[in-house]
């Protein structure tokens, strides 16, 4: 699964995610891309999952891009435990996406397999996405 080689702090703010997306919100692979329509955290599970969902889809025919990354660690306090001490521990990784974000991108099958791969793609995942085609101008 996706996850940093090493970071410079263990721990993370929580952060906001208001506003649209500037960066990564155009295709630069492929020819048909999965785009995010809401804010949220998309975990290396989910961003797992919904990979092998598409290449599945696909049966191993054309190319696919991942455009997101787990950079965020995410900590999490043991159940059962009274407030304050202090932050938890790490537990996992998350992406943060914002409304534009292209998440995948895959070239080289018909439009119809590539919506059927991301359908599949996006039930695995936490925000509301839709099909971006490649507008070449």
């Amino acid at each position: 699964m996706l996850s940093p080689k090493r970071v410079k702090f263990r721990k993370q703010f929580k952060g906001r995610m208001r506003g649209i997306a500037y960066r990564g919100s155009t295709i630069a692979f492929g020819e048909y891309a999965l785009a995010a329509l809401e804010p949220g955290w998309v975990s290396n599970r989910q961003i797992e999952a919904s990979r092998i969902a598409i290449s599945r889809a696909m049966k191993r025919g054309g190319k696919m891009w991942i455009r997101v990354f787990p950079d965020k660690p995410i900590t999490k306090k043991p159940a059962e435990t009274r407030m304050g001490s202090g932050k938890g521990n790490p537990e996992g990784w998350v992406a943060v996406v914002k409304p534009g974000r292209i998440l995948f991108e895959v070239e080289g099958v018909p439009l119809d397999v590539a919506k059927q791969a991301f359908a599949l793609a996006a039930s695995k995942l936490p925000v509301k996405t839709r099909v971006v085609k490649r507008e070449d101008h």
